[in-house]
């Protein structure tokens, strides 16, 4: 099982390069699954048993599985992780020409760890819309083939680079695509239309306006002397909408589950289709349109709000309270912090340790040392829009915000293996 999650999460994240991949891919996981599209501008006809999934903007998707009990007296079990990742985005009007190279301006998303972007192989995808025969339509790209890169200054001439770099976004971040001579004169909008061309076959009218992110087109691997580590993009916070994907598949279909996998988390989540926003409350009244049964169900209902956690570096001990340094492969990690950066209470991390031990799976606890800040994620937000308990969770993982980070082999299948738990949990605290 660990070796075929593993390589499922790997497949993932190649399909995925941006949230919009993302979402896509996780429906048509759900689609082979059985779940039924819902689409929030029509009715809705939902019954017990029935399974079925929704999506806003492409890019946040919440798929539900109806029990046959009640709602009001049950409650949901929920978890809930995002799509987005810091990244590259193309701005709107990208073209560069300089010194004969044709770049692209770029504007950093989320808080990105910038050095790991230099010298690798990047490719663009995302949304691109545009009219064609008088339509305004969306198409998801993604080029695959590395196409830009951001080449290092050598150390020659930037003698102190070892010494700290204080990287500038605006003129240091721009990708090269090409050589071009002098008298051409890049079009990036005909560029996109060309890839509609070649990806979907149709020919567009005009390209109005785009979504796009650079991405490292190494594919994420299983890693280390004895295979130890996964590393690849995007693990932060994929790997949790991959856990909580599969614990829903493997859903006991007596129990009322949710998966809630929103954008914008690395911004802040306020957007219409973040944590922030509407969308889950939404989503949970059109199925509880009665006041009080809505507030019944969210009083018996839990949130496991799923996002990767920092686990000790060798190199970086320091970094840690000594009593709480998660270790790679040592099981999911209780995310702790009393100035309610994350969400956790004794009840909510008591009930997911008893999950843990009843499951067999190992557990750790994480708190930020005294002198430092701590981040936070989507646990407080949702926790605080719906008034739903929750405990915020995440598997170790090194170099988060990287380009590419560091994961344990062995932890997939120890946090699939508690959701799956979870979903199929017949009582909750």
């Amino acid at each position: 099982m660990r070796e075929e999650l593993n390589q499922g999460l790997i497949d993932f994240l190649q399909a995925s390069p941006t949230p919009f991949h993302a979402t896509s891919s996780i429906a048509q996981a759900l689609q082979g699954a059985g779940f039924k599209a819902l689409n929030e501008s029509e009715s809705w006809h939902t019954e017990p048993g029935g399974r079925y999934y929704v999506t806003r903007n492409d890019s946040s998707i919440i798929a539900f599985q109806l029990g046959h009990k009640s709602l009001a007296e049950h409650g949901l079990r929920l978890v809930g992780a995002h799509t987005d990742s810091p990244c590259l985005r193309v701005k709107p009007q990208p073209e560069l020409q300089r010194q004969g190279f044709w770049q692209l301006g770029v504007e950093v998303y989320g808080g990105a760890l910038l050095a790991p972007w230099f010298d690798r192989d990047l490719s663009l995808a995302g949304r691109v819309t545009f009219s064609r025969d008088g339509r305004i339509e969306s198409r998801l790209i993604d080029f695959k083939l590395p196409i830009a890169v951001i080449p290092s200054l050598a150390i020659h001439l930037n003698r102190e680079a070892n010494q700290g770099w204080a990287i500038n976004p605006q003129t240091e971040l721009p990708p090269i695509l090409a050589q071009i001579a002098s008298e051409e004169s890049p079009d990036f909008r005909a560029l996109l239309a060309d890839q509609l061309s070649r990806e979907h076959g149709l020919l567009a009218d005009v390209v109005l306006d785009f979504e796009l992110s650079f991405y490292d087109t190494q594919a994420a691997a299983v890693i280390g002397l004895h295979g130890d580590f996964i590393a690849g993009a995007r693990l932060d916070n994929l790997l949790s909408c991959f856990a909580g994907l599969q614990a829903l598949l493997r859903a006991a279909p007596e129990e009322s589950c949710v998966l809630v996998c929103t954008d914008h988390e690395e911004v802040g989540s306020a957007s219409m289709c973040g944590a922030d926003g509407p969308f889950l409350e939404q989503v949970l009244r059109r199925l509880l349109p009665e006041e009080e049964a809505f507030q019944r169900c969210i009083n018996r209902s839990l949130l496991i709000s799923a996002d990767n956690a920092h686990g000790v570096h060798p190199n970086y001990s320091d970094k840690h309270d000594g009593n709480h340094g998660p270790k790679l492969n040592a099981g999911p990690v209780i995310k702790i912090n009393n100035n309610q950066r994350y969400a956790t209470s004794s009840e909510t991390a008591g009930f997911f340790r008893h999950l843990c031990l009843e499951s067999e799976v190992s557990v750790q606890s994480f708190v930020t040392r005294s002198d430092m800040g701590c981040g936070s994620t989507i646990g407080p937000i949702t926790a605080s829009q719906l008034g739903v308990r929750t405990v915020d969770i995440g598997l170790p993982t090194f170099g988060m915000h990287s380009i590419r980070e560091l994961a344990g082999s062995q932890d997939l299948a120890q946090l699939v293996k508690v959701l799956s738990a979870f979903y199929s949990s017949p009582t909750l605290p």
